[in-house]
C-alpha cells in the first residue's frame, strides 16, 4: 500500500510540475509578445514624418528658429550636437553642464519634459504626443 501511495504522490508531483512549466512558458511568451509589440510601436513612433514635423514645429517657433538664436537657441544642425554649444546663445548653467548630445532619443526625452530631464533649464514647453514628437524630430533631422 505504501508503494502505491508513493506512485500516486509522484504522479501528482509530475503533473503539478508540468502544469507549472506550462504556466511559466505562457508567462514568458506573453512577456516576449508584449516586448515585441512595444518595440514595433516605439519604432513606428520614432519613424516620424518630417513634413508633418515642419507643421508641428510651428509651435516651437514662439521661441526658436532654425537659423537664428531667439528666446531659444537656433535649431539648425541640432541633431547630433552637444547641448549648450550654439555660439551666441546664453544657455542655463544646468544645460551647459548636462553633457547631453542631441540624439533623436534624447530630443524625444527632452520634449517630454525639459525640466524633468535637466532641472534648472530655461525651457518649460513640452510635447505630450509621441507621434508629434517623432515628427518634430524627423523635421529637425533634415535641418543640417
Amino acid at each position: 500500500m505504501c508503494r502505491y501511495r508513493l506512485i500516486a504522490v509522484s504522479a501528482t508531483y509530475a503533473w503539478r510540475k508540468t502544469e507549472m512549466s506550462k504556466s511559466i512558458l505562457s508567462i514568458a511568451m506573453a512577456i516576449v509578445f508584449a516586448s515585441a509589440t512595444l518595440s514595433v510601436a516605439a519604432h513606428a513612433a520614432s519613424a516620424g514624418d518630417p513634413v508633418a514635423g515642419k507643421i508641428a514645429y510651428g509651435a516651437c517657433m514662439s521661441c526658436h528658429s532654425i537659423g537664428d538664436n531667439d528666446i531659444g537657441p537656433a535649431h539648425h544642425g541640432v541633431v547630433g550636437r552637444k547641448a549648450g554649444s550654439v555660439p551666441g546663445y546664453s544657455y542655463s548653467i544646468a544645460l551647459k553642464n548636462s553633457g547631453i548630445v542631441w540624439t533623436p532619443e534624447m530630443i524625444d526625452r527632452w520634449l517630454q519634459g525639459p525640466q524633468k530631464l535637466v532641472p534648472g533649464t530655461k525651457m518649460f514647453f513640452s510635447v505630450g504626443d509621441p507621434k508629434t514628437r517623432a515628427d518634430i524630430i524627423a523635421y529637425l533631422a533634415t535641418q543640417k
